[in-house]
């Protein structure tokens, strides 16, 4: 007799972490893989932190996280964007604030809508908490458009997840394609979950934003990426008052609160300036992007530290396998889509790291 729910049958392990596990057993892999940044912490953000702690500041905190953290959150997408944001409440993590935000939402039977590829949360959340994911194919510019959104559109639709810019492939939307999606959001009354963790590294375009742009927007981001803060677990999310208060409620019988010294040193990273950071990883794109685009069929990521080649021959599963074989960890698109033909590169590495990537997977192509 097995003690595991059924629910558990809507889900498998995830396949990134089965990279890792690999990477574990190479010796010296050049590894492509990550998703978080190779640069650190800011000094005065771990200085911040543990000052925290020596100040005793390790107990609980409101389940809304700290009003410091809450009011820098505000002003920041303030500053930024020109938006003002609703009741941000603090989360642990994205991950957590999405799995918050879903529970909070989808009911047996409810379609959730997101673009093909996509982050492989997605589909697995919606599917544990019984609803339908419906990804939709934007091959092979990974932009979703307004016109691939209605013909998905059906009446059992109820959310749309939007995530700009892209994990897996790097891609970004600007303000006139938002706008147009969140008008047929708006049309068919569908929640927008805007999930905006990348937002901080953008390199083409100014970074856009859907708040906003139509009311039943509920925005999700945090500061893993920008701040690499991946593993001290503080996200953010904003929008209609009914939800967030479900999501506070949840958040009281599940996470409890964000850590509270990360807290704390989250209200001095968001007032740290990302100019050198976004430079650097700009010139990572362009090495990876540049050296792969007169050999392979590639998209050109506007941000995040993703990019997502199509492989020789056509079939990702298979040229990863001999990647890794040749000593390079790279992750094949079927992890995030429902179609096989890509893989997905990590740029989250020394520029040196990339070079040498590159000229081994070119190795590859013949």
């Amino acid at each position: 007799m097995s003690f595991l729910a059924n629910r558990m049958n809507s889900i498998d392990a995830s396949g990134i972490r089965k990279v890792f596990a690999l990477a574990a057993t190479m010796k010296d892999p050049i590894n492509l893989s990550i998703g978080q940044p190779d640069y650190d912490v800011d000094t005065i953000v771990k200085d911040t932190m543990i000052q925290a702690v020596r100040d005793g500041k390790n107990t609980y905190t409101q389940t809304w996280g700290i009003q410091s953290l809450r009011d820098a959150v505000t002003q920041y997408y303030d500053q930024k964007f020109g938006v003002t944001i609703k009741n941000p409440m603090i989360c642990s993590g994205v991950s957590g604030a999405l799995f918050l935000a879903l529970m909070a939402t989808v009911e047996p039977g409810d379609e959730v809508l997101f673009a093909d590829p996509y982050f492989v949360m997605y589909p697995h959340l919606t599917a544990l908490l019984g609803g339908v994911p419906i990804p939709i194919n934007t091959y092979p510019h990974f932009k979703l458009t307004p016109e691939a959104l209605e013909a998905a559109i059906t009446p059992k639709s109820k959310i749309l997840i939007i995530n700009t810019p892209s994990n897996p492939t790097g891609v970004t939307l600007n303000r006139v394609e938002l706008q147009a999606l969140a008008d047929v959001a708006k049309k068919h009354k569908l929640l927008v979950l805007t999930d905006e963790i990348y937002e901080a590294l953008s390199y083409d375009e100014a970074p856009a934003t859907m708040v906003g742009m139509y009311d039943n927007v509920l925005l999700l981001s945090g500061l893993s990426k920008s701040a690499a803060m991946t593993g001290w677990r503080i996200g953010f999310a904003s929008g209609p008052d009914e939800i967030i208060q479900a999501m506070n409620t949840l958040q009281q019988y599940t996470f409890v609160c964000a850590p509270a010294p990360a807290q704390e040193a989250a209200v001095v990273a968001l007032q740290q300036d990302m100019t050198q950071k976004i430079d650097a990883y700009r010139e990572k794109r362009d090495i990876v992007y540049n050296g792969l685009k007169d050999h392979m069929e590639v998209a050109k990521p506007g941000g995040a530290f993703y990019i997502f080649p199509k492989a020789p021959g056509g079939d990702g599963t298979k040229f990863v396998e001999r990647a890794i074989a040749n000593n390079v960890l790279i992750i094949p698109g079927a992890v995030f889509s429902k179609t096989k033909s890509h893989f997905r590169i990590s740029f989250a590495a020394t520029n040196d790291t990339l070079k040498k990537g590159i000229n081994t997977l070119l190795t590859l192509t013949d």
